[in-house]
């Protein structure tokens, strides 16, 4: 019987212990994310409910609605600007990294969701397993995306109400603040119960801020991928060679569109100034002048 030789490597509990969950940009993203979003909510709501005391309060702190307003563009900028760095990353994934965008619903998350209704009904004995991402995350990714599209659509026609007003019915200018606020508190809500819940209460997932996630984690939440890679059925990262063709011919088509999409918001904010300023000051004119002055 020959000894085994002592290996570098650390075993395989050991070496398994965590697994890679969000890149580096991802979790800068997230920070951004969560920034901007506290600053739109803790500004924007007050607004919206400015004639309650909470609301009041609110504004004397943030140092009156002006300022508010001011704070309110300022991180919807950041916002927007966060979202097409978000698209030019989706597709710097998935053309020159050729990664799988699991993100997107797939029929297997239908199957999952009456895999896990049978699992709460007491008719299965486990819940489903998930792959990289559960139905649950991407209804609510997906959901941020829409939010975001209803906020910088109704949010456009309010920053700019006179050259909306010009091609749509007037109409639309309430309807945009009704629909933009309405969107704003369901968005409130849905972090406070369903998003906070599940990654903070339920059990604080730490993955978004250290990139990782533990073995146990792993069993728990998403066993289906982590069967995939301890099997190694997962596809092969491309080749360097190849990685760095694809490179050159992204790098100049991401930085044309963005460029397109900057000047876009560029102009977003820029296109008229706002309806009070806008609006030439009505003349004045002096009624009455007494040719002497008044006696005291």
């Amino acid at each position: 019987m020959t000894e085994a030789r002592p290996s570098s490597a650390p075993p395989e509990r050991e070496r398994a212990s965590r697994f890679p969950r969000f890149e580096r940009s991802q979790r800068a993203e997230h920070i951004i994310l969560l920034v901007s979003f506290t600053v739109l909510a803790l500004t924007g709501l007050p607004q919206m409910f400015a004639t309650t005391p909470p609301g009041e309060l609110m504004l004397r702190v943030l140092g009156g609605i002006e300022t508010a307003r001011r704070i309110h563009r300022l991180a919807a900028i950041i916002l927007l600007g966060e979202s097409i760095f978000h698209v030019v990353m989706l597709l710097y994934r998935g053309l020159v990294k050729r990664v799988s965008l699991s993100i997107l619903p797939l029929p297997d998350d239908f199957r999952h969701l009456i895999q896990d209704l049978r699992a709460y009904l007491g008719l299965r004995p486990r819940k489903a397993s998930y792959g990289r991402y559960s139905y649950a995350e991407k209804v609510e990714y997906l959901a941020v995306v829409w939010g975001t599209l209803i906020m910088a659509v109704t949010g456009f026609m309010m920053w700019n109400p006179i050259s909306t007003a010009r091609w749509l019915p007037g109409a639309v200018i309430p309807a945009a603040k009704t629909a933009h606020g309405n969107e704003a508190v369901l968005a409130v809500l849905s972090i406070l119960i369903w998003h906070f819940y599940h990654v903070h209460i339920r059990h604080f997932n730490k993955s978004m801020f250290t990139g990782y996630m533990t073995r146990r984690e792993m069993e728990e939440e998403h066993a289906a991928e982590l069967a995939a890679i301890e099997s190694g059925r997962l596809p092969p990262p491309p080749p360097a060679k190849a990685l760095r063709r694809r490179t050159q011919v992204f790098i100049p088509a991401a930085a044309l569109l963005t460029v397109a999409l900057s000047f876009g918001l560029f102009k977003f904010i820029t296109f008229e100034e706002t309806a009070i300023t806008t609006i030439p000051p009505a003349e004045s004119a002096p009624v009455f002048v007494p040719q002497t002055p008044t006696p005291v």
